[in-house]
């Protein structure tokens, strides 16, 4: 992809825009998780990320209301998207129906959530399509607006997109995606079944930050080893959400909009036989 054919967003399969990077909220500090979102919004960030499991939910929505309530004509709900996911302990038909109740009642003054997540496979077939079964209803109800998935390998995909009672789509698989876990095949599948792929963790969780072919692509072009992680995963289609506390950084990540890697340089950040995952692993669940 060339500098001019990434989008700030992506269309997603609903017709619905997800912007094409977001704040990954996952452990950051409670006490510290509305400023940080209220900051990444001034900054230019449209689109936050958090979960049940991240125990931050209330406060990330109240760094998105206290932008919103900042400036009402020109901050606008609808420029915001909003993921949160669903922890396996909470899969299942009445314990999700329970769950999402509770997740749009700690978003507040949003007044819904836009995208919900499952956030991994590992609760089993019939748990994780009842679950869904809620989800869907939620989209019903106006209360969610798109649904997907996270962690989901191939076979989790085709069991939902085969499913008797699928009525809305899932709209993002996100998955873990870095240069040492590329996972080509999985994200080209799930480009394949009109999915977009949200990459987590596109910064290593610092673990490969100053790799020296980072280090080297990161001098050649003149910007700092994350701009060169987060650029490869969007050059690569996808949609990175980086995790930052601080407000320097949090700048710096959107400005990897502005600088290009050639496709020498993609080449050697690509590592396609390697297997390094930095989080959990469960695309490979039964």
């Amino acid at each position: 992809m060339t500098t001019k054919s990434i989008p700030k967003a992506y269309k997603l399969s609903n017709g619905k825009l997800l912007p094409s990077i977001g704040l990954g909220c996952y452990d950051i500090p409670h006490g510290d998780s509305s400023e940080v979102v209220y900051q990444a919004l001034k900054t230019g960030y449209r689109h936050v990320d958090t979960a049940v499991l991240y125990g931050n939910e209330r406060e990330v929505a109240m760094g998105v209301v206290r932008w919103l309530k900042e400036d009402p004509v020109n901050n606008r709900r609808e420029d915001v998207v909003y993921t949160t996911k669903l922890w396996n302990s909470q899969n299942g038909y009445a314990n999700a129906q329970r769950a999402i109740k509770e997740c749009v009642a700690k978003a507040g003054e949003l007044g819904y959530i836009d995208l919900l997540l499952i956030h991994s496979p590992l609760s089993g077939p019939k748990l994780r399509l009842e679950t869904y079964q809620a989800m869907q209803e939620a989209v019903d109800q106006g209360v969610v607006k798109s649904v997907g998935v996270s962690n989901y390998g191939a076979q989790h995909i085709e069991e939902l997109l085969s499913w008797e009672g699928l009525r809305y789509k899932p709209v993002v698989n996100q998955i873990e995606i870095s240069p040492w876990l590329m996972r080509q095949q999985l994200a080209d599948f799930c480009k394949s079944k009109g999915l977009v792929v949200e990459a987590y963790a596109p910064l290593t969780h610092g673990y490969k930050i100053n790799h020296p072919n980072v280090l080297k692509v990161a001098q050649e072009v003149g910007c700092d080893p994350g701009q060169v992680l987060i650029r490869w995963s969007l050059q690569h289609g996808y949609v990175p959400l980086p995790k930052s506390r601080s407000i320097h950084r949090l700048r710096g990540n959107l400005e990897s909009y502005n600088i290009t890697l050639s496709q020498d340089q993609m080449d050697f950040l690509d590592q396609p036989d390697a297997y390094e995952p930095t989080d959990w692993e469960c695309t490979d669940a039964p």
